[in-house]
């Protein structure tokens, strides 16, 4: 994947400031523009009386006029990255921005976290739940306090891999993310090992065998990227009795991303969350990007093509 476009909602509360940071370090260092967006609720489907009807319109318009300057005045600062102000009529805000992302041809729609989420973390709400589970864009989380001390820029990208075409096609797409970005790439497969027994203890070491070959074998594959490129690539087995414990035995550089491919029971060209990806998010010390299934790129004249 490549990004030239990046979709941002905005809410007027606290965590706002969070998927804004993201969004912007995203745009700046993809060089892509960026498009703030309020979803608000639609007009009314049946029609009421006429005077109803026109103060509930200047309502939503009053509203969503001081969510965009809210928007407007936090993002005043940045001058690198061309900004775009839109809403958009939804009951569901994710939905909303799924339509949007749609509507605008979004490479990634960035929010923030849900705010009954700890500090680092990554909680969802509604509007996550709707877009991790409809976006035709990829969908990036950041986590709740991001925004307060946002790093730099990205400084490195990992890919939650695991041995299936989905995941594949996740690590080709990261590898021109990669090169985009200017970052390096690292490749881990997550070993949840809860037993202590000998029978357990030897079938984890050949998992642990399996999955570094994997590995290996991934990061040696052939890229979708000039060939004077070249993809600084790092793998690691990371191990522990859950989710959460195997992902903080490892390093997380100040501006990591981790990647992660949809659930294979998804539908095509949607962001499908299953069991595994919702604990990664939900313990991943950093910013999460959801690719959709079969995510397909753009071609010069703006249509949508083939696999990359």
């Amino acid at each position: 994947m490549k990004i030239e476009h990046v979709l941002a909602g905005f809410v007027p509360e606290s965590r706002c400031r969070d998927g804004l940071a993201l969004a912007v370090l995203l745009a700046r260092q993809a060089g892509a523009r960026l498009t703030v967006a309020y979803v608000h609720p639609p007009a009314w489907t049946t029609p009421g009386p006429g005077k109803i009807d026109a103060e509930w319109q200047a309502y939503i318009a009053e509203q969503t006029a001081q969510t965009l300057e809210q928007a407007r005045r936090l993002l005043a600062e940045v001058r690198d990255v061309p900004i775009d102000y839109v809403s958009h009529g939804n009951r569901g805000s994710g939905r909303g921005l799924a339509e949007l992302a749609a509507r605008t041809d979004a490479d990634v729609v960035v929010i923030g976290s849900a705010p009954r989420g700890g500090r680092n973390r990554i909680s969802l709400g509604s509007t996550a739940d709707q877009l991790l589970h409809g976006s035709p864009a990829p969908v990036a989380l950041a986590p709740r306090g991001y925004g307060g001390s946002p790093p730099p820029g990205l400084r490195q990208l990992t890919v939650a891999y695991r041995r299936d075409p989905a995941a594949g096609q996740a690590v080709r797409q990261a590898v021109t993310l990669a090169t985009q970005l200017d970052v390096p790439l690292r490749l881990i497969t997550l070993v949840v090992s809860g037993g202590r027994c000998s029978v357990v203890e030897e079938m984890m070491a050949r998992v642990r065998e399996q999955v570094a070959d994997d590995l290996e074998t991934v990061a040696r594959g052939r890229w979708p990227v000039r060939a004077e490129v070249e993809v600084e690539v790092e793998v690691e087995v990371l191990e522990g009795r859950d989710v959460a414990a195997a992902l903080t035995s490892v390093d997380w550089p100040a501006g990591a991303m981790l990647i992660c491919a949809s659930s294979q029971a998804g539908p095509l060209r949607r962001v499908f969350l299953g069991d595994v990806s919702l604990k990664i998010i939900r313990s991943a010390p950093c910013p999460v990007m959801m690719l959709p299934r079969n995510l397909q790129k753009k071609s010069k004249s703006g249509e949508k093509s083939g696999n990359t």
